[in-house]
């Protein structure tokens, strides 16, 4: 996944999110657009069509960022790179507002999808094929790529949109840990069609986008292999999670981010016993949030009182 703080480069800003440009996205697009040549009368239509796509995958994810902001949760950034585009979200730890923050961004497409239905309807009516017909087959381009940009992320593969859709919906049934493991096996095996048509049609791209795809369904499901083993583990008494309420486990679940080495932040106060470093946010494993030390006593404090 491209950072958004090496090789990338801030457009601009809106709604509280930041818009960046990963610099391989100039190779990429200066390969496309001269590969296509030829599609229209003047290379000029070409780099419209592949601003458009970039144009509607930026919607498509600003409708995943608003959402998440909708529901409480965080969501200042947006990367978009050669394989698409990433809207950096993290909604509040529960199903609903993580179904409606990966659910906003399809939507988007779906929204789109009769406005861009009706202009291609209406193109022949009007004459824009006869007087413009650059203008009418780069149109009717647009409506395929929101269309194919839509059935390909709404597919039951993890980290795709309708994988993540899935995970959630089993989450209000089977629980966080165990929606992700379900998720994640459902999604090894689409990927697996995936890099199967890539084979048969030859295809680089969707091998490439297969690959990626791979690569995060597999540390998916690594991820939800710990939170299965973390959720048998004991509970530390007196540290919860301000966000999500969760006892801390017990046990050297943290990694140093200077030596590599496996602690138990809450027995060492968030430091690091092998080479002394200091951590002053403490990340939850169960669900990603970060707060200081203080803010975990504070709260299981507070729970404590309020139960009594």
């Amino acid at each position: 996944m491209p950072s958004t703080r090496q090789g990338s480069i801030r457009l601009f800003r809106f709604a509280g999110v930041d818009v960046f440009l990963h610099w391989s996205w100039f190779l990429v697009a200066t390969y496309e657009i001269s590969n296509r040549a030829g599609t229209y009368s003047s290379i000029t239509w070409n780099i419209l069509e592949y601003l458009a796509l970039f144009l509607i995958v930026m919607l498509h994810e600003f409708g995943h960022a608003l959402a998440c902001r909708q529901v409480g949760g965080r969501a200042n950034q947006i990367v978009l790179w050669p394989l698409g585009g990433v809207a950096y979200v993290d909604p509040p730890p529960r199903p609903g507002a993580t179904l409606w923050s990966i659910a906003a961004g399809p939507l988007v497409n779906v929204a789109l999808f009769p406005i861009l239905s009706i202009l291609v309807k209406l193109s022949r009516p009007l004459g824009w094929a006869d007087a413009m017909p650059n203008f009418d087959a780069w149109l009717y381009m647009v409506w395929k790529i929101n269309l194919g940009l839509l059935i390909f992320n709404i597919l039951p593969i993890y980290p795709l949109d309708g994988g993540q859709i899935l995970r959630s919906l089993l989450w209000f049934l089977m629980g966080a840990a165990r929606s992700l493991m379900a998720a994640t096996v459902i999604g090894l095996i689409g990927v697996a069609g995936l890099i199967l048509l890539a084979v048969v049609r030859q295809d680089l791209w969707l091998g490439v986008i297969s690959a990626f795809i791979l690569m995060n369904c597999w540390s998916g499901l690594q991820q939800a292999r710990a939170s299965m083993q973390r959720s048998k583990a004991p509970r530390r008494d007196g540290f919860a999670c301000p966000s999500c309420k969760t006892a801390a486990p017990i046990g050297d679940h943290w990694t140093c981010n200077q030596c590599r080495q496996p602690f138990d932040t809450f027995q060492t106060q968030a430091t690091c016993p092998h080479c002394g470093a200091r951590y002053p946010l403490t990340q939850c494993l169960d669900c990603g949030r970060a707060h200081p030390m203080t803010d975990w006593t504070t709260h299981a404090f507070t729970s404590r009182n309020l139960s009594s």
